[in-house]
């Protein structure tokens, strides 16, 4: 960037900077445009949701270990759809829908971008602000819209959707079709619809703000991984989202006003319905064009993260730097020619299907360079175990083992056996969900300080949040690989009319108990975000004694990040344990050298 721009653009914070005292609390709290504010706005906005979701998958839990059971639980807060305490059919397929349509979109995609690519991407690039405050703005009062029109589904007369959180026709076309087929999905379809443009609004701002706005000295090749991640996967929700809203789009048309893009020779009780033409197999192309792009524009921020937390906790520079970004670019470029392996038993060409059978096994390889390089990071690291580097493990741990599996699932032949089962419910849980919670766990813990005032979060109840959610996770998800194995289908309200299923039921039991378990310790992580924020121990400036420029910012929220000069980067961010050639570290008794330390002569032969 130009001398010119750099001195415009400190202008223009000073200015933002002169009218702060004048905010009032509508503008510094509510209609704020400073990326820090919003970037908490978003977060907390995913944990109530977040919140919302876990306590669905509780309620559908129940039912599945405990079919036909009256709970009072269940007609206190299902009302009209839990008679004498049961459970009705129809509500617990708009549970699951529902649950899952907030776990992927408003938790794991809100959650993470939006909170880790506000906060993080002006503070470690060396920028004012996102390179549109408003349109920034904009972007996350779209999503609390589509938030509240969402949740506000649950409400009505007749249900919200429930055509499971893929929304396939005919189920979601046909409002006739059953009862959360009429308002609940078009208000599905409606929320959907202002949740996509909020993403795009959002990773159109992230892109243009890393190309447009670094610092002087800031480089590509000098940008934390976690930059990248946000980068990278902000381009891929620019590709894809579009899709998946041209497909609601289309599934409006379907409902409201006579087309049928995706309807064709329907039968309703013996009668004929005028649709013909449509196909629903071209729903799940345009639905899955987003769908597994999904998968990434919700683990790419989580890699990112852990990449980050791990580097600054082992003390030691990432391993694998170019290649760490080689394979993130890989991975977006391959996520969206994988979409088909979703689709592998809906009548596909088998010789389509050995195509999608190759790329989604391609892309086990940049997954792995990354595994691989965050063991090597960690080898003989000075491990700081702290509740962020716990998360950071754990989700490597969680990863691997979820991965495996994907490896199953993408063979077109092994697919076949397992599709629609329990086990490709554990297999992405584990890769998708897990891991990118686990992602989001670890970026709190860690920049918590940033977002409130230089306030650290409680180890001790990091450390309890931790264990028993890891031992949860695994004992809620492992044992539903050996179930969906034994064949028990996903999404069946109860499997008591299939005899060979009986001998499962004490698993059901085993998992749900895990499940209810795993969800009360949220509570303490809640507990422990909410009192920190007010009751928290200060930190000092740098708590974890990081390179990135994020920390040289003072701990008081400025508009505009830093008051007076932007710094300047000499270096990546990974200097950490450099000694020179007598042993000693290159600035005495400190392990890590910040970017903004000059490069001293010969340092550059020496990294070579």
């Amino acid at each position: 960037m130009s001398a010119t721009a750099h001195a415009h653009e400190d202008d223009h914070a000073h200015d933002d900077h002169g009218h702060h005292h004048k905010e009032t609390f509508v503008t510094k709290y509510i209609f704020s445009q400073d990326h820090k504010m919003i970037s908490k706005q978003y977060l907390i906005t995913g944990l109530i949701m977040g919140t919302i979701g876990i306590a669905m998958s509780i309620l559908f839990r129940m039912q599945l270990a405990w079919p036909g059971e009256s709970f009072p639980v269940f007609e206190a807060l299902l009302g009209k759809w839990a008679p004498d305490g049961v459970m009705d059919a129809d509500i617990y397929l708009a549970l699951v829908t529902i649950h899952g349509t907030i776990m992927v979109f408003f938790v794991l995609t809100a959650g993470l971008s939006g909170t880790f690519s506000n906060l993080l991407i002006p503070l470690q690039i060396g920028a004012r602000d996102m390179a549109s405050g408003f349109l920034n703005m904009v972007s996350y009062w779209l999503f609390f819209l589509s938030s509240i029109i969402m949740l506000s589904s649950l409400f009505i007369e007749a249900g919200p959707a429930a055509a499971g959180w893929t929304v396939y026709p005919p189920l979601s076309a046909l409002p006739m079709a059953q009862p959360g087929s009429g308002l609940g999905m078009t208000l599905w379809l409606t929320s959907m619809a202002i949740f996509i443009a909020s993403s795009l609004l959002g990773s159109l701002n992230y892109i243009v703000t890393v190309i447009n706005l670094r610092t002087k000295g800031m480089s590509m090749t000098r940008l934390p991984l976690s930059i990248w991640a946000f980068f990278v996967t902000a381009i891929i929700g620019v590709v894809s989202f579009p899709v998946l809203l041209s497909a609601a789009l289309l599934l409006i048309m379907d409902r409201s006003f006579g087309t049928s893009f995706f309807l064709s020779d329907i039968f309703i009780q013996g009668e004929v319905l005028h649709y013909q033409g449509g196909s629903p197999v071209l729903y799940e192309h345009l639905f899955w064009f987003l769908g597994h792009p999904e998968v990434y524009i919700v683990i790419l921020p989580a890699m990112g993260i852990v990449s980050e937390v791990m580097a600054v906790n082992a003390r030691k520079p990432i391993f694998g730097y170019r290649a760490m970004i080689a394979s993130i670019i890989a991975i977006a470029f391959l996520s969206t020619i994988v979409w088909g392996h979703h689709m592998f038993v809906s009548g596909m060409n088998p010789f389509l299907g050995s195509v999608f059978t190759f790329t989604t096994l391609l892309i086990a390889i940049p997954s792995a360079v990354k595994a691989f390089n965050w063991i090597t990071t960690l080898w003989k690291g000075n491990l700081q175990l702290n509740p962020g580097m716990l998360f950071s493990i754990g989700m490597v741990s969680t990863f691997i083992s979820g991965g495996l599996t994907g490896i199953i699932l993408g063979d077109s032949t092994l697919d076949i056996n397992v599709h629609d089962t329990y086990f490709v419910i554990a297999h992405f849980h584990l890769v998708m969900g897990i891991s990118a919670l686990y992602g989001l766990f670890a970026g709190v813990y860690h920049w918590f300080p940033k977002m409130f005032y230089g306030r650290l979060m409680n180890k001790n109840l990091g450390y309890v949040h931790f264990w028993i959610t890891a031992i949860g996770s695994y004992g809620i998800f492992f044992p539903m690989h050996f179930v969906g194995m034994a064949g028990v289908p996903r999404r069946y309200y109860q499997n008591t009319a299939f005899p060979m299923f009986d001998e499962l039921t004490d698993v059901q039991i085993l998992i749900t108990m895990f499940a209810i378990l795993t969800a009360f310790t949220q509570l303490i992580f809640i507990y422990n975000f909410i009192s920190s924020i007010f009751y928290g121990k200060k930190g000092p400036e740098n708590p974890w004694q990081a390179n990135t420029l994020e920390w040289t910012t003072p701990i008081e929220h400025v508009h505009g990040n830093w008051p007076g000069e932007i710094p300047e980067v000499h270096r990546w961010a990974y200097d950490y344990s450099k000694t020179r050639e007598d042993g000693e570290y290159v600035i005495p008794g400190q392990d890590f050298i910040p970017q903004t330390v000059p490069l001293q002569e010969n340092e550059e032969e020496m990294n070579h």
